[in-house]
C-alpha cells in the first residue's frame, strides 16, 4: 500500500482499534519515498518522536537518531507511517496496558479481546490492513503472541542476527527484534532488510530471505509436540493444531510426533527469572521512582527481579548454556519443531489473569534456548478467533524456520484471511 492508504486505513478504523500511539503525518519517507508501509513498536527508537515504552512518562522524550533496524528499513524503502502500542516496558504476554490502554484485536468488534503482548499495537496494525509490516520485539514470545492471536505471521530470529541499537530493553540475554506482517514472504523480506552486522552484538551475516523462500521442504524431518503432551490445550486450538499437522504433511516434509523433551517445559520458569533479574537491573530506579504512574502488574513483575541475587543470576545463565546443549543435540536430527504458538485464543480483556501468563507457555522455550521461530496463522475457532501454528528452527537456522512456514502458508487453506472491520469504522 502507498503510505496515504496506509493513513486513511488509520483514520478511518485506529480511533477503536488504538494500535497506534503516533501518527506520522506526512510519513517519514523511505528511500523510493512510496511505501512499503512500516509500522514501529514504541519500544523502539524513531528520531525525534519520543519512545513512550507503553508508559506514561516517555523512555526517551526525543531520541536522537533511529535505532538501527529503523534505518535499515528506510534504506531499503520503507516508510513509516506511526509507532504502536506495546505492553508497558514490554513484560507482560497478555497485551494489556493499564498505564495508558490497551488496543483491541481486531477480531472481535464486540468485545475487547486480549491482542497479545507485549508487541500488541504491531499485530493489531497489521491484521487491520494499517500496514504492510510493523516491527516488534520477542523476549518471552511477545512477537509470535500477538502474531498468532491477531490472526497475521509472527518471525523471531535467532540473537547475533539484528541489532538491538535504539532498542530499549528488557533482558539482554533474551531480547530480539523480529518482524509483523500478513505474510511470511513479507516479514522473510523485512527480516533480510533488518539483519546484519552492526559492530555491537550483530555478529552474522544478512538474512537472505529470496533464497529461504525458495528452500524446498520434501523430505525435511520435522518434529511435532504430541497433543497430549502440551498439557492443557483449549478444545479449538487443539483441533486446528490437528488439521495443521495434517496439513503440514502436505507440504512433502515428513511429519514426527515425538514427546517434549523436559528442558521446554523447565524452559518457562527459566526464562522468566532472566527475564526478572535483567530487567530489575535495568529498569529498578525507575519502578522506584515512578511506580504511582505505572501499570501496577508491571511493577509486581520487575519487582519480583530484585529479589533474584546475583549469584542466583549468575547460576541461571549457567544452567542455560548447559540447557541449550542439551535441547540442540535433541533437536539435531530435525529440521523444524511444530506446535501450537499459544495454548488459547484471544479472551476478553476483562477476563484476563494477570497473575498467569498462558499465553507464553510454549514461545518462551524460543528465547531461552535462542531458536528462531515463526508463527504461521493456521485457521479459526468456531468463535472466529485465530490460532496459530509455531515454527521453531535449530540456532541460526532461519532459514529453514521461512521455508517451512511458507510452505505451511501455501497449504494452509488461511489465504489471507482479514477480519471484518466494519464494526471498527
Amino acid at each position: 500500500m502507498t503510505p496515504q492508504e496506509a493513513l486513511d486505513r488509520i483514520r478511518r478504523y485506529d480511533a477503536r482499534l488504538k494500535a497506534l500511539v503516533q501518527v506520522f503525518d506526512p510519513p517519514i519517507a523511505g528511500e523510493d519515498g512510496d511505501g512499503p508501509v512500516l509500522l514501529v513498536k514504541d519500544l523502539i527508537d524513531v528520531a525525534g518522536a519520543p519512545t513512550g515504552g507503553g508508559a506514561r512518562v516517555p523512555l526517551d522524550p526525543s531520541p536522537a537518531r533511529h535505532a538501527r533496524v529503523v534505518e535499515r528499513l528506510l534504506q531499503a524503502g520503507w516508510s513509516i507511517v506511526g509507532k504502536t502500542h506495546t505492553v508497558e516496558l514490554a513484560y507482560g504476554g497478555w497485551g494489556t496496558n493499564r498505564a495508558v490502554g490497551a488496543p483491541w484485536n481486531p477480531w472481535d468488534a464486540k468485545v475487547h479481546r486480549a491482542p497479545g503482548g507485549s508487541s500488541s499495537g504491531s499485530a493489531v496494525a497489521v491484521a487491520a490492513g494499517l500496514c504492510d509490516g510493523a516491527l516488534g520485539t520477542d523476549t518471552g514470545g511477545s512477537v509470535r503472541i500477538p502474531a498468532a492471536v491477531c490472526g497475521v505471521v509472527g518471525l523471531k530470529p535467532g540473537r547475533g542476527l539484528v541489532s538491538l541499537r535504539g532498542v530499549h530493553p528488557l533482558s539482554p540475554a533474551l531480547d530480539t527484534v523480529g518482524a509483523l506482517a500478513r505474510d511470511v514472504a513479507t516479514a522473510a523480506r523485512m527480516l533480510g532488510a533488518i539483519s546484519g552486522p552492526d559492530g555491537a552484538a550483530a555478529v552474522r551475516e544478512a538474512f537472505d530471505a529470496e533464497a529461504a523462500l525458495a528452500a524446498p521442504v520434501r523430505g525435511r524431518r520435522v518434529a511435532a509436540l504430541a497433543p497430549d503432551a502440551l498439557g492443557e490445550l483449549h478444545p479449538e486450538v487443539a483441533r486446528l493444531y490437528a488439521e495443521a499437522l495434517a496439513r503440514f504433511a502436505e507440504t512433502g516434509a515428513i511429519v514426527e510426533i515425538v514427546p517434549p523433551p523436559p528442558v521446554l517445559e523447565d524452559s518457562f520458569l527459566a526464562n522468566g527469572l532472566l527475564m526478572a533479574g535483567e530487567g530489575w537491573r535495568i529498569w529498578g530506579p525507575r519502578i522506584t521512582q515512578l511506580s504511582e504512574v505505572m501499570d501496577p502488574w508491571i511493577v509486581r513483575r520487575f519487582e519480583a527481579g530484585r529479589e533474584i541475587s546475583d549469584a542466583r543470576l549468575e547460576a541461571a545463565h549457567q544452567r542455560r548454556a548447559e540447557d541449550q546443549a542439551a535441547f540442540n543435540a535433541w533437536l539435531a536430527p530435525y529440521d523444524g519443531l511444530l506446535s501450537p504458538t499459544c495454548p488459547i485464543p484471544a479472551p476478553p480483556i476483562d477476563d484476563v489473569d494477570e497473575t498467569v501468563s498462558p499465553l507464553s507457555r510454549l514461545t518462551r522455550a524460543a528465547n531461552y534456548l535462542d531458536l528462531p521461530g515463526i508463527s504461521v496463522p493456521c485457521g479459526l475457532t468456531d468463535e472466529g478467533l485465530p490460532v496459530g501454528l509455531q515454527v521453531l528452527g535449530r540456532p541460526a537456522d532461519e532459514t529453514a524456520v521461512v521455508s517451512l512456514g511458507a510452505a505451511f502458508e501455501a497449504v494452509s487453506g488461511w489465504n489471507g484471511r482479514t477480519p471484518d472491520l466494519s464494526g471498527f469504522a
